[in-house]
């Protein structure tokens, strides 16, 4: 069963000091053992979820009690359907929830930490502020990751002493299922780190490709294209939702059409990557009107209930 603020006081100093008393980057992901994760919404709810099922012990934290019994559940249900459809053991469920626990404190959660993945909404300055208090009690080597999907790294690494230890790691939604990782360096990413996160990708079952530090990275520019233009066909009339969808499954192999996509990871987070790809890379980017109308009108997908579809009970209605 997954414990609320049961994190025992850890610190493990002795493997991280060099002889100068200076403290050393963890680069072997087998010295990597206690894992927090900042954020329990999709994206941290999931990345929590992969981390204890690898094994590591996991805190994670959010701002209300609330916030982190939701993302349990959600953990828990897809562990049970995992165990329903023979894909997880009953004693793997329960080893998984056993490892991980909750805080409503980034002090607490990131107690000796080794790893820290923060999946914080896309604000740079509440992402900087999240690194700033996380390096006050994780341990002084630790790899410091952001599941950012297009900000820039090396302005989110800029907010603390070592930023060679910060990368990125932009986990994809589900995450449970998903099975590509970026990792993303930035300039003065130190290169062993950069391959501690995809090894670490490895041992959470996934698999990791490097990208330069660059708005975007590769695959939001490459997946937001798509989704804008089909957004704006969408707008024009030139099909339906469905039939657009369709098309990208059928005729080019996609799993999934990219308006469905966009409901799954979010209209707002589409829009908010949009906006800032427009700023920092072309007016290509910029976001059509539909997409603007649907988020001021709270239709934001999957997790509000509706977007370009209608969701009900997790699920696309027809």
């Amino acid at each position: 069963m997954w414990r609320r603020e049961s994190v025992p006081q850890f610190r493990d100093t002795c493997r991280c000091m060099s002889d100068k008393g200076q403290s050393k980057l963890i680069t072997n992901v087998d010295d990597i053992e206690r894992v927090a994760v900042l954020g329990a919404g999709t994206m941290g709810h999931g990345i929590a979820q992969v981390a204890a099922m690898a094994g590591f012990t996991v805190v994670m934290r959010d701002l209300e009690e609330g916030f982190l019994e939701s993302a349990m559940k959600k953990i828990a249900a897809n562990l049970d359907k995992g165990v329903a459809r023979g894909k997880v053991s009953a004693e793997d469920r329960d080893a998984t929830l056993s490892r991980l626990s909750t805080s409503t404190s980034v002090a607490t959660a990131c107690e000796g930490a080794h790893l820290v993945i923060e999946a914080v909404p896309e604000s740079i300055d509440l992402k900087r502020e999240t690194f700033a208090a996380v390096i006050e009690t994780a341990h002084p080597g630790a790899v410091l990751a952001t599941n950012t999907s297009s900000l820039s790294i090396a302005q989110i690494a800029e907010s603390i002493p070592s930023p060679e230890r910060v990368v990125g790691m932009h986990f994809f939604n589900p995450v449970h299922i998903m099975k590509l990782v970026e990792v993303v360096k930035h300039e003065g990413s130190s290169e062993a780190v950069v391959q501690c996160a995809r090894d670490i990708a490895a041992k959470l079952g996934k698999t990791g490709i490097t990208v330069k530090d660059t708005p975007g990275f590769a695959s939001s520019r490459l997946g937001l294209v798509i989704g804008l233009e089909a957004m704006r066909m969408f707008e024009q009339g030139v099909a339906s939702a469905e039939d657009i969808d369709t098309a990208m499954k059928l005729g080019y192999g996609h799993p999934m059409g990219p308006l469905e996509l966009t409901d799954l990871v979010g209209l707002d987070v589409r829009l908010s990557i949009a906006n800032y790809l427009t700023e920092t890379v072309s007016a290509g980017f910029t976001p059509p009107q539909v997409l603007k109308d649907l988020v001021a009108a709270g239709k934001l997908g999957k997790k509000s209930g509706e977007g370009f579809y209608v969701w009900k009970d997790g699920k696309r209605q027809s």
